[in-house]
C-alpha cells in the first residue's frame, strides 16, 4: 500500500516533528514525511530536517500583508509537495476557518493537555493552579475553534505534588513523542473514521479498568 504523503508545519525545535520523522523511518510505517515547513527562518527544527535529507520550506509569516496571503503560500507548497495530510508540531500560528476546512480531517494537531480541558497557552501552569490529579496530551483533528476536534489518541499522566511546569512539561512530552506517530500511523492506515465530532476506531478497546492518583 502507497505511504500516506504528510508534510510537518513546525515554528521552533520541533521535537514532536522528530518524533514523526523517526517513525517514518521504520520499515512499513504507512506515512512518509514529504515537507518540513516553518513560519521561522531560525527554527531549530529545520536543521533536523535538512540534515535529515527531507524537503524543507520557510514561510515566513512577518512578510505578508495579510493571514490569508500567508496561508495561501503554505497551501501552495503543501500541494506542490502533493500533501495529503498535514501534522501540526509545534506551529505557534492560529490556522483561519478557510483554510482548515480545506484540509478537513487531513490536519492533526497534538496538545500537551487532555482536550477538551486546558485549551490554549501556558497549559501547566493552568494544570498546576487548578490542581487536578491527572494531565497528558491529545492528539486530534483540527478545527477552527483553537484546540478543538474530533480526539484520536490520548495519554494520561498522574500530576505530582512537586511537580513544577518543567517537570511536568517533560514527562508529558515524553508520552506527545510515543502517541503522535501512533495517530499518524492509524490515521495513515485509515483505521480512524470521523462520525458525529467524534473520531472513531472500530478495532480500539482496553482491559483497563480504570486507575485514580493518587493510587489505593
Amino acid at each position: 500500500m502507497r505511504n500516506l504523503r504528510t508534510a510537518i508545519l513546525i515554528s521552533g525545535r520541533g521535537s514532536n516533528m522528530e518524533a514523526l520523522v523517526n517513525a517514518a523511518r521504520i520499515k512499513d510505517f504507512p506515512a512518509e514525511i514529504v515537507l518540513v515547513l516553518s513560519n521561522r527562518p531560525n527554527a531549530e527544527g529545520l536543521k533536523f530536517a535538512k540534515k535529515a535529507g527531507l524537503p524543507t520550506a520557510v514561510v515566513d509569516h512577518t512578510k505578508f500583508e495579510s493571514r490569508d496571503d500567508f496561508e495561501a503560500a503554505i497551501n501552495d507548497h503543501l500541494k506542490n509537495a502533493k500533501t495529503e495530510l498535514v501534522c501540526l508540531a509545534g506551529f505557534m500560528r492560529v490556522l483561519n476557518a478557510i483554510f482548515v476546512n480545506r484540509w478537513r480531517d487531513r490536519i492533526l494537531n497534538i496538545h500537551p493537555s487532555l482536550l477538551p480541558a486546558f485549551r490554549g497557552l501556558h497549559t501547566h501552569e493552568r494544570v498546576l493552579d487548578a490542581g487536578v490529579k491527572f494531565t497528558g496530551a491529545t492528539v486530534h483533528f483540527v478545527r477552527p475553534e483553537m484546540d478543538d476536534g474530533p480526539i484520536i489518541i490520548q495519554a494520561a499522566i498522574p500530576v505530582n505534588p512537586d511537580d513544577t511546569e518543567e517537570t511536568l512539561a517533560a514527562r508529558v512530552l515524553e508520552f506527545e513523542h510515543k502517541i503522535y506517530p501512533q495517530a499518524l500511523k492509524l490515521v495513515a492506515e485509515g483505521k480512524v473514521k470521523v462520525s458525529g465530532g467524534r473520531a472513531i476506531i472500530p478495532s480500539q478497546s482496553s482491559s483497563m479498568k480504570g486507575f485514580s492518583n493518587p493510587p489505593d
